[in-house]
């Protein structure tokens, strides 16, 4: 899969098949539609496009207003986000910057620059609720209106369901705030998870008994944020059983930087404890243990932890690692 932030490149295909959208999690609605459009684009013989935004037009319109609690809560990094886009089998990414210039763009100049000159979209699926152009003035009818226009057609995919619940990022985003990690992976059709390059930290871990694999999470607002029972791949064969604090550390420091600390429960043998340092694994939350705590003291915080890899020993012993 390719990617490209912006349109204006000379290995971008000249021609697509397209949809738009934020594609937060890539959520079981997401993959029929992409699904959906991916059969739509070999039999018309282009490539498949998404075309997603970065920062998410919320995130924008909250810093301008200056207003962070509109911000939506994140359920991915962008990272994340276009792992899973390419493991639906989209040819091509484009990653537009939402800015004042893309916000401010009328319907007519958003169809016209950005769809037909810029990206040369040839079918255009959209979902159900689709708005588009400055103040959201763009709706379904004037985007078929405009493709007939402009030499593209226009379809729209209407709500995904499972078991009579409409899948969508806020519903994701609502499952993961509740801690409700099995009706999340539901809704997502895979456990919850986070990926990244391991980095390192202060090394309070190891100094406390339990050395953590620590990833940034690149946004200040994760949609889940607690103590969790994780699943750890990236390190070996097999999935490594774990517990991990996702957030921003109260007991140690509240800066706002969020960071997923993970504890292997037990180290692949013969992978020394340093070699993990610059690897990218993937950290799969299977269950929440608690919320944040701020501890009083350093000892507190160990004990803290022993309890929580105690708590995480124990669901696993009713529930043996997944996808082994």
């Amino acid at each position: 899969m390719k990617v490209f932030r912006g349109f204006h490149h000379p290995q971008r295909a000249a021609a697509c098949a397209l949809t738009i959208g934020n594609f937060d999690g890539v959520h079981r609605g997401h993959q029929a539609m992409l699904a959906l459009l991916t059969s739509e684009a070999r039999h018309r013989g282009l490539a498949s496009c998404v075309m997603t935004f970065e920062p998410h037009p919320r995130d924008f319109f909250a810093q301008r207003l200056g207003k962070p609690e509109m911000a939506p809560a994140r359920i991915a990094t962008l990272r994340d986000k276009l792992q899973e886009l390419e493991r639906c089998g989209v040819d091509q990414v484009v990653v537009l910057r939402f800015d004042d210039a893309l916000a401010g763009l009328p319907p007519e100049d958003f169809v016209s620059r950005v769809l037909a000159q810029g990206l040369g979209a040839r079918y255009v699926l959209v979902g159900d609720d689709f708005r588009f152009g400055a103040r959201r003035a763009g709706d379904y009818a004037m985007l078929d209106a405009l493709g007939e226009r402009h030499g593209f057609d226009v379809a729209r995919m209407m709500s995904y369901e499972v078991h009579g619940l409409r899948v969508s990022s806020s519903a994701v985003r609502e499952a993961l705030a509740a801690g409700d990690m099995a009706r999340a992976a539901t809704l997502l059709g895979r456990p919850y998870a986070i990926s990244g390059h391991v980095v390192h930290g202060r090394k309070l871990g190891r100094e406390l008994g339990f050395r953590t694999l620590n990833l940034r999470f690149a946004h200040a607002k994760p949609a889940a944020m607690g103590i969790f029972v994780v699943q750890v791949r990236g390190l070996g064969d097999k999935p490594l059983p774990g517990v991990a604090s996702l957030g921003v550390r109260p007991s140690v420091e509240d800066a706002g930087r969020v960071l997923l600390e993970t504890h292997c429960l037990d180290w692949p043998a013969g992978l020394p404890s340093e070699a993990a340092y610059g690897r990218t694994v993937t950290v799969e939350l299977m269950h929440k243990l608690h919320d944040e705590r701020k501890y009083p003291s350093l000892e507190a915080l160990r004990e803290g932890i022993a309890q929580d890899t105690a708590d995480a020993r124990a669901w696993f012993s009713t529930h043996p690692p997944r996808g082994v």
